[in-house]
């Protein structure tokens, strides 16, 4: 029986891929990989390793996670190393935990290999530190997009705009005008700056610099994918250096 390792892409800039993942890929038999892993990432692959494409998107999911997961329950039983490639960290918001359970459960030898999350990379790259002693001391990861059929939603958005000074927002863009309107609701300073950060970490990276008060009710300014930063922080844009300085738009 050979093993499954549950490899953390990086954000999307291939230099950012940990030494871990890279020697992995390199040995791979199987790779099962995420629509978010770049082509410069997937070279790494050797020519003779099955590649199988698993990536979901919005209303576009190539393989439902069942059959997910009972691939690489198959593909363990007859090869040796077996890397299930996600973008970002499989840890945040990647489902790696629910994989990494039945893959135990089914006993199956599995292994997790960190990888730097989307939310703090793209925050990095767009000169976005994420706390700061004058203006944070906290930041909440969250999504924005939660599993269909919950009884109630999990995530008070009213709570959180006065809980946490930086809140970073995944899988938030469709539903961006309800969650702005909740954090408004919940207190948030509607002149409270608004980072969405598109592609962030590639060179397609975009900035747009936004007031909260500008997105509630309204339909997103950007598609996705991209990371959502709300907090004072977000001033901080305009002033520090960015790895792919593109003009941000005004805060508005």
């Amino acid at each position: 029986m050979g093993k499954v390792y549950l490899v953390g892409a990086g954000p999307g800039d291939p230099g950012l891929l940990t030494v871990k993942g890279k020697a992995l890929l390199a040995h791979a038999d199987v790779v099962i990989y995420d629509a978010l892993v770049g082509s410069p990432i997937l070279d790494l692959i050797p020519p003779t390793a099955e590649r199988i494409y698993a990536g979901k998107q919005r209303g576009a999911h190539t393989l439902p996670q069942e059959q997910i997961t009972a691939l690489l329950i198959e593909k363990a039983q007859t090869r040796a190393v077996v890397v299930r490639l996600k973008g970002g960290d499989p840890f945040m918001f990647g489902r790696g935990g629910e994989e990494m359970l039945a893959l135990v459960q089914a006993g199956i030898p599995v292994e997790v290999v960190p990888g730097i999350t989307a939310g703090m990379a793209a925050s990095a790259y767009a000169g976005i530190p994420l706390t700061h002693r004058d203006l944070s001391s906290s930041v909440a990861f969250v999504t924005g997009h939660e599993a269909a059929g919950k009884y109630r939603p999990q995530v008070n958005w009213r709570a959180l705009a006065e809980a946490v000074e930086t809140l970073v927002i995944y899988m938030g863009m469709h539903n961006l005008g309800y969650i702005a309107a909740e954090l408004l609701a919940g207190g948030k300073d509607p002149a409270t700056p608004v980072a969405l950060i598109r592609w962030g970490t590639t060179p397609e990276q975009e900035i747009h610099l936004l007031r909260l008060e500008s997105l509630a009710g309204q339909p997103s300014p950007a598609a996705p994918p991209a990371i959502v930063v709300v907090g004072a922080v977000v001033n901080l844009a305009s002033l520090l250096p960015t790895l792919y300085p593109l003009a941000p738009s005004e805060p508005q």
